[in-house]
């Protein structure tokens, strides 16, 4: 089953500007920056399972300055969808294992989700959400 991920991150809605999805990848970047970010569903070790999301503030010219993993679990993701389905994992993941159905994140509470993304962005690299004119270059620094 895909992760129909184009519908995951439109109904994610997140306030970044130029965001589009390539395959399972969402990206961002202001027309003014070098600055990119990406997020992608992060993988377990169990093949074809994802408990969260994959964030990635990427300078093109710099390289990786930032990175974080927002677990489902902890954002309270799946809460509602695993106590409907009485599926007693509690762990909040997705499985990409059937061919058929519904996406594997269907019921999904995106809220937390979205909250953790702007914060993290708006934290991690203000130009993301804030993007300035060409005269006013802003680099993201590098959190150590």
């Amino acid at each position: 089953m895909p992760l129909y991920a184009q519908e995951f991150f439109d109904r994610l809605d997140l306030p970044l500007p130029f965001g589009t999805v390539v395959g399972d990848v969402y990206y961002a970047n202001p027309t003014d920056s070098s600055i990119r970010l990406r997020i992608e569903f992060a993988r377990t070790i169990m093949d074809r399972q994802y408990d969260g999301l994959r964030l990635a503030v990427i300078d093109t010219e710099r390289g990786t300055l930032d990175t974080a993993h927002l677990r489902f679990s902890e954002h309270g993701t799946f809460i509602r969808r695993d106590a409907e389905r009485r599926s007693g994992d509690g762990r909040g993941v997705i499985r990409d294992w059937h061919q058929d159905g519904l996406p594997p994140w269907a019921g999904a509470d995106l809220t937390g989700l979205r909250t953790a993304i702007v914060t993290f962005v708006q934290v991690s690299c203000p130009v993301l959400t804030a993007p300035r004119s060409f005269a006013e270059p802003g680099p993201c620094v590098a959190r150590r």
